[in-house]
């Protein structure tokens, strides 16, 4: 697939989530429709980043089995899709690594539509994001990069984050490409585009296969929030509100499963990175390189990690591309 420039040119968060594929009047009748949930099953997209990890775990460990509870995941090609598929009704949450920001347009557009139970921080100890280069390129910094072709994976969080990286380091109106995490290691071995923005465990497979190297890691933590080891909740699980007060025990259930897939990546996480076969690019046997980012549930949320969470949404209410202020405590599940 050939890489396309992508149009950002935003005034209103409708005009995202219509660019993602929305129905913004329908899905607001179907968020308070009682048929919205079916009981027999619940569905979670996801992501195929490393940063569902703790889902991958709880589904093939049985974690949700053990707790009566009938889940599925789906698998998206975008986090603006899985936003979509949840205030429409056909799906009832988010895997972790699903765009915070994604998720903060989607409650413009339809104020309470869901509720974040846990996140992923990273930075340049729990590596999720990086900016990568082919093997042989001459880059050494981003600052580098000035007047080359920029890519990032899909969606207005990936396309802000990426530009403001470029910003902080002298590139003046950067332009990036969107495209598919996929295509991020074959685009750069192929001379297509000279860097991406991107996330684990694509810096692996390049990395492994000699097809990339790693210009830096951290980045959204050392140039967004200014702090190398800042928290960067840049992905989240959640579950829509009409799924928590429909099913409210069923809820609680499922967020202690997952968490319980937390708790099992903090204690093995070399045991846990076996799951990220079938449900990422990764194959099993690279497995053991890929670095894992940080998880936090809902209830250990310092005053600092929402202070930081804050700074990182106040980026796209200060872009102008959330029309209104977002308060993180506001989507926290309570």
């Amino acid at each position: 697939m050939k890489p396309q420039t992508a149009t950002i040119r935003l005034n209103k968060a409708q005009q995202f989530l219509l660019r993602a594929g929305a129905l913004l009047g329908a899905a607001a009748i179907l968020l308070h429709a009682h048929s919205a949930y079916a009981e027999d099953k619940i569905k979670i997209g996801y992501w195929p980043i490393a940063g569902g990890l703790p889902f991958f775990v709880a589904l093939e460990k049985g974690y949700f089995k053990e707790a009566g509870l009938d889940v599925e995941g789906v698998k998206f090609a975008a986090p603006p899709q899985i936003v979509e598929a949840m205030i429409a009704g056909r799906i009832q949450g988010s895997a972790n690594g699903t765009a915070s920001a994604a998720l903060a347009v989607g409650d413009i557009a339809s104020p309470g539509f869901a509720h974040i139970f846990a996140s992923n921080p990273s930075n340049h100890h729990y590596v999720l994001d990086e900016f990568l280069v082919a093997a042989n390129s001459p880059f050494k910094t981003i600052a580098d990069l000035k007047g080359k072709k920029v890519a990032s994976g899909p969606g207005i969080q990936n396309v802000t984050l990426a530009k403001a990286v470029l910003e902080k380091n002298g590139i003046e109106n950067p332009q990036v490409i969107e495209l598919p995490v996929g295509q991020h290691v074959a685009a750069l071995a192929a001379g297509q585009i000279d860097a991406v923005y991107t996330l684990e465990p694509t810096g692996t497979i390049g990395r492994m296969s000699k097809m990339t190297r790693v210009l830096e890691t951290g980045v959204i933590a050392k140039y967004v929030l200014g702090k190398a080891d800042a928290p960067w909740f840049g992905g989240s699980a959640s579950l829509t509100t009409v799924f928590i007060n429909q099913s409210p025990e069923a809820a609680k259930k499922l967020i202690a499963a997952y968490g319980k897939g937390i708790d099992f990546v903090r204690k093995h996480p070399d045991e846990a990175r076996q799951y990220l076969n079938g449900y990422t690019s990764i194959d099993k046997t690279l497995a053991s390189e890929v670095p894992i980012p940080g998880y936090k549930m809902y209830n250990e949320f310092t005053p600092s990690d929402i202070e930081y969470f804050q700074k990182f949404f106040d980026l796209f209410f200060d872009r102008k591309i959330f029309t209104r202020q977002v308060l993180v405590p506001s989507m926290l599940y309570k």
